[in-house]
């Protein structure tokens, strides 16, 4: 029979080969005039420096982890080639974040440069670089999930057939906690840089000094757009490395628990790469004319992600029905559950964030009672839309779980649960594509304002900035939507592992169980707060900004006069430092709780965590995510000359709910949906600790 896990090397290899290419594609673009090739070298080295000393501190944490893990080992409490994993994770996910950005950083003045010519010329510099980011994460993803399934398959090859499967899968469910523990770190910290430097640069220079946004006089500039990079790219795409691996890694175990072997455990794994070739068809078809509208726009990147996920349902049916046969067609139902419920949180979080949709533009219209009624109004839409996407993600729970036959198997419906997470994911390549794209747009626009291009110019920058705005949040969406799924399909890996561990372990999950019900309270908990201190985190590192921006217009002569430059670099110095120190305590805690909560109320407290963490941490993330991006393009559809325009009173308030909602949806929300996915991939790989150790049996 067809061996179905050569798929994934095969999809590994096409995806950085089309990487590689489009990379090649963007390199050969001019980056325009001297000034603009210096401005995007100032963004490039900061964002180098910053990332430098990122991963130079969290190397740290990684060490002392690797100690903890090989002692573990030793102890017998962890799988053999969990520390090496760990590690090996950890690299891969933060090396996707920085090929995606060193490819941003590039693009951004390439880009600026492209939309002197057109618009459409601007549009395929910037989605060409975000493409290159969507096709490295799924392509190190897979690529790292086919060497060590071929590893491993060497490995217990001396086993009988059905124990190797247990084996490996159990082995591999483990290996995400490095990849989670890296995009904990990136999310954070990167988040923590960018809206500091964005609050600041906000503040003091388009509401105390009334200058336009990204104007080179303000020292903040640079170091914010070197924060969209460190923080919406690298973040970003470790972010999505982390999920991609997570969905398909706990599927692969939940097929080997519901007796589907060797060949279950290929099927998520043959999926994705499906969907590997159905990005890369569907990237063929974003482009659009030189007048185009911003909906024009919009349907032109969504034209591609609904081509390519056409091409995967097709595929899917394909590959259930020639692997399984039409007695496990069910699967199917639960793949395209999955892939339509992606879609349909993407659209959903458009309608709430986009400026061409009536709720963004009601909120908008409260402007002109001031700021306050902004940010009530802000705080209301975003409550109000997570109820769309906890119904989307309900159903196509109830629907996946269903139609695999879990009425009858019950970890057949947890299979089909952890299969539609792969397939909402499956066409990661250009939905990501279409999210890294944002950044890029966004720098583009401040290089062109900073080197002084013209009107028409910066009207396309503008108008490439504003999709962008609109492509990230749907991005965000997409992310939490497929945290919630990936979580769900962990917590069921989760009970596996025990019961692997202790097969006869009594699971008694009831809510009133007291274990369960205080763990659940303890899970409820945590993203908030998760959330305050990342949020803390940002109030603090802008306060250190705005204090530096003011200083500077006052104490540097002829800087408001534009005859002298600002001290750049200080800005950017500023944030690195804060972000540094700021993202330690998020970071432990998502670590520390599972094994704190662990030890005091076992297994059971363990899983009441983990699902009251899912469901708090779901509609948290979706909340902030959207109101932060509804206040963004408030602001922008005030710039577009509606309601008095840019400098108006009406603008002015705008302003103040973009920067409270800047660390909403940039630093802790979209940072929710890896803590929900870190603390069970935690959980797992702490399991046998918790199952000897645990004071409550």
């Amino acid at each position: 029979m067809f061996d179905l896990m050569i798929l994934a090397p095969i999809g590994a290899v096409a995806a950085l080969a089309y990487a590689f290419i489009l990379s090649r594609r963007v390199m050969a673009q001019s980056e325009g005039t001297d000034l603009m090739k210096k401005i995007a070298a100032s963004i490039r080295s900061g964002a180098n420096a910053y990332l430098k000393r990122q991963y130079k501190g969290v190397s740290v944490f990684f060490v002392i982890m690797g100690v903890v893990l090989v002692a573990l080992v030793f102890a017998g409490l962890v799988n053999v080639f969990v520390p090496v994993a760990f590690v090996v994770g950890g690299f891969l996910s933060g090396l996707s974040g920085f090929l995606g950005m060193r490819i941003a950083t590039n693009a951004n003045a390439r880009t600026a440069n492209a939309a002197q010519h057109s618009l459409n010329s601007g549009l395929k510099v910037a989605f060409s670089a975000g493409a290159v980011m969507g096709f490295t994460v799924v392509g190190l993803g897979m690529l790292e999930t086919s060497l060590w399934y071929y590893f491993l398959r060497f490995y217990y090859s001396a086993l009988p057939v059905d124990q190797q499967a247990q084996m490996i899968a159990s082995a591999m469910v483990t290996f995400g906690m490095g990849a989670s523990a890296m995009a904990l770190f990136a999310r954070v910290g990167g988040g923590i840089f960018t809206k500091a430097a964005d609050v600041g640069a906000d503040l003091v220079g388009k509401v105390e000094a009334g200058i336009p946004e990204d104007d080179p006089r303000n020292p903040a500039v640079i170091a914010d757009n070197v924060g969209d990079n460190v923080g919406d790219v690298a973040g970003m795409g470790a972010d999505l490395y982390e999920s991609y691996s997570g969905a398909r890694l706990s599927a692969a175990a939940l097929a080997v628990s519901a007796g589907f072997g060797f060949t279950g455990m290929a099927l998520p794994m043959a999926l994705a790469a499906i969907g590997i070739f159905a990005s890369i068809i569907g990237s063929f078809f974003v482009k659009t004319n030189e007048d185009a509208s911003q909906k024009q726009l919009l349907s032109a990147l969504r034209r591609g992600t609904y081509i390519a996920g056409a091409l995967v349902a097709i595929g899917a049916f394909a590959l259930i029905y020639f692997t399984l046969g039409m007695d496990y067609i069910g699967l199917y139902g639960a793949i395209i559950s999955g892939l339509v419920a992606g879609i349909l949180i993407g659209y959903f979080t458009e309608y709430y964030t986009s400026d061409t949709y009536k709720p963004t533009q009601k909120l908008a219209g409260t402007s002109v009672t001031g700021p306050a009624t902004v940010i009530i109004s802000g705080l209301s839409l975003g409550m109000i839309s997570t109820f769309i996407p906890v119904i989307i993600v309900s159903v196509s729970v109830i629907i996946s779980f269903y139609v695999s036959g879990g009425a009858a198997d019950y970890n057949a419906g947890l299979f089909g649960i952890a299969l539609s997470a792969v397939g909402m994911l499956s066409t990661l390549g250009i939905t990501l594509a279409t999210d890294a794209y944002g950044p890029v747009a966004d720098n583009a626009g401040g290089i062109a304002e900073m080197a002084g291009l013209g009107e028409e110019v910066r009207d396309r920058t503008d108008a490439l900035d504003s999709l962008g705005n609109t492509t990230a949040a749907t991005g965000k969406g997409f992310a939490i939507g497929s945290a919630a799924l990936t979580a769900l399909a962990l917590i069921a890996s989760y009970i596996d592992q025990v019961k692997l561990i202790s097969p006869d372990y009594n699971f008694d999950l009831s809510i009133m169980n007291p274990p369960v019900l205080i763990g659940t309270f303890i899970g409820g908990m945590l993203p908030f707060v998760f959330a305050a201190f990342t949020m803390e985190s940002v109030g603090t590192a802008a306060q250190s900004v705005v204090k530096e921006v003011r200083r500077q217009f006052k104490e540097i002569p002829g800087l408001m006069e534009g005859t002298a430059e600002p001290d750049y670099a200080s800005c950017v110095d500023l944030c690195t430092k804060s972000a540094q120190k700021e993202m330690v305590p998020p970071a432990i805690l998502a670590v520390v709780a599972p094994l704190v909560v662990g030890l005091i109320l076992g297994v059971k407290g363990v899983t009441g965590m983990l699902a009251g963490s899912t469901v708090t941490g779901f509609a948290l993330a979706v909340m902030m995510s959207n109101a932060g991006g509804a206040w963004d393009n408030a602001k922008k559809h005030i710039e577009a000359g509606n309601l008095g325009g840019k400098g108006s009173e009406n603008h002015k308030a705008a302003v103040v709910g973009d920067t409270v909602g800047d660390p909403f949806k940039d630093t802790s929300g979209p940072a929710i949906n890896i803590l929900i996915k870190l603390l069970s991939i935690v959980s797992i790989v702490l399991a046998a600790v918790v199952v000897n150790f645990g004071l409550i049996k």
